[in-house]
């Protein structure tokens, strides 16, 4: 089931007569999972396949349950079944496909304290809405936090009912909290895999598993995550904090609160638009997106942040240094005539982490049309550069864009532009040009 060589020969096979096996994604110890799409609308998903045998005979019937489940942070499942590949008989289960996962992103770097708190949000209100349906995840991990579109979601294809006898002779992790070796399954392990996962999210590294006490929760991590995870973590699942209580812990002022760039007065609102719920859980570099599994897009949406720098002009762009940094160079200026100019560019906002991985420039360019009033109908990555997440972000920021459109006999006329990113250590630039003359 693990051999490279049997994985990929499986490509081009249809599941079921229904579920085209595109292309191969990953594996684990018990798993492989491929790039599918549904049969009547052609959308994207992942079907994972697994051997059937005597150790999974419940299987299908764990995974019944959880097609009736759906929460905007959780993965949707699709359909399941049985069926035979070159004479390997095993169970499918189709799912909503995603991008990313954190596993591929704490090899580079750890979240940071406003990542770690975006992330918790939306992972808890998943939890609770599993815990309320009478299922626990059992699985709280940087591998099944997942992104989704613009959403991170939690994976669902190992839910158990609360209550159930947990199995003893399963290998036990360090996400598997203590008490799974000798009572039934409760709510309470995930808040375990969860302190566990908080404190890997920031350090990079799980705690030390203990056999008979807490595992100590590094002096790295911040307050008030320290203090979650030290509570999710007693050997006592009486003792662990409830959802409500952690989400008290998060909104008590403790964590730094985001600033919000202050516009002139006369600036006009930015145009409405859905952020994406997940940016902490993209890759750094080339190395990363090359290694992903689920690369093309989750950690691919990454969304910006509510501290994106919108800059208005009162003059042509590059003429507001003060709230430019470099961004507008002098081709730009060139660029920027009578025939069109730029009215608002927004800029991506780049965290310190992530702008601490950039050697030399990350250059992106995109293509962005222009309707006669000005605003962006539409923006296409010309050149992504080597990194994903950068790419992601000048696109989401390029769609924000605004333009004072020319003119041809006193009417407003459509335009194409070309906007020329280069990510720095210290700034992002950017070069607009006019791609229609």
């Amino acid at each position: 089931m693990n051999s490279p060589g049997l994985r990929r020969s499986w490509e081009g096979q249809v599941i079921d007569g229904k579920f085209p096996l595109r292309q191969w994604l990953g594996t684990s110890d018990h798993s492989t999972v491929f790039l599918t799409e549904l049969e009547a609308s052609s959308q994207k998903a992942a079907i994972k396949l697994i051997t059937a045998n005597t150790f999974n005979v419940d299987q299908l019937a764990r995974w019944r349950p959880a097609l009736k489940l759906s929460h905007p942070h959780l993965l949707r499942l699709f359909d399941m079944g049985r069926c035979e590949i070159d004479g390997v008989q095993l169970l499918y289960l189709v799912m909503e496909y995603a991008e990313e996962n954190l596993s591929q992103i704490l090899p580079q770097r750890p979240l940071s304290t406003a990542e770690a708190t975006e992330l918790l949000s939306p992972a808890l209100d998943a939890l609770s809405y599993l815990h309320g349906k009478g299922f626990v995840h059992t699985a709280i991990k940087p591998s099944n936090i997942q992104a989704a579109g613009d959403q991170l979601k939690l994976s669902a294809d190992r839910l158990y009912p609360a209550g159930q006898a947990s199995d003893k002779a399963q290998a036990r992790t360090v996400y598997d909290a203590p008490e799974l070796a000798t009572a039934a399954i409760s709510p309470a392990a995930d808040l375990w895999s969860l302190g566990i996962m908080i404190v890997e999210a920031l350090t990079q590294h799980p705690p030390a598993s203990l056999a008979t006490r807490e595992p100590v929760v590094s002096d790295q991590v911040p307050e008030p995550f320290r203090k979650i995870a030290h509570a999710c973590l007693s050997r006592d699942p009486r003792q662990r904090p409830s959802i409500a209580d952690i989400r008290s812990q998060l909104q008590s002022g403790l964590l730094p609160t985001p600033v919000e760039p202050q516009l002139p007065a006369e600036t006009p609102p930015a145009p409405e638009s859905k952020p994406p719920k997940w940016h902490v859980l993209v890759p750094l570099t080339a190395v990363v997106i090359l290694a992903a599994i689920l690369v093309p897009t989750l950690f691919h949406r990454n969304k910006p942040s509510t501290t994106d720098v919108a800059i208005e002009r009162a003059e042509p762009a590059p003429k507001s240094p003060a709230t430019v940094s470099p961004n507008l160079s002098a081709d730009s200026s060139k660029a920027v005539s009578s025939k069109g100019e730029v009215f608002r560019q927004v800029l991506p906002d780049v965290s310190r982490s992530a702008r601490n991985t950039i050697q030399g420039k990350i250059r992106v360019s995109i293509r962005v049309d222009v309707d006669p009033s000005g605003k962006v109908t539409s923006a296409k990555l010309t050149s992504p550069g080597p990194s994903q997440y950068f790419a992601r972000l000048a696109l989401q920021a390029a769609r924000r864009w605004e333009f004072k459109p020319p003119q041809l006999n006193d009417r407003t006329t459509p335009s194409t532009w070309l906007l020329r990113f280069r990510f720095g250590r210290s700034a992002t630039e950017v070069s607009p040009v006019r791609a229609d003359r």
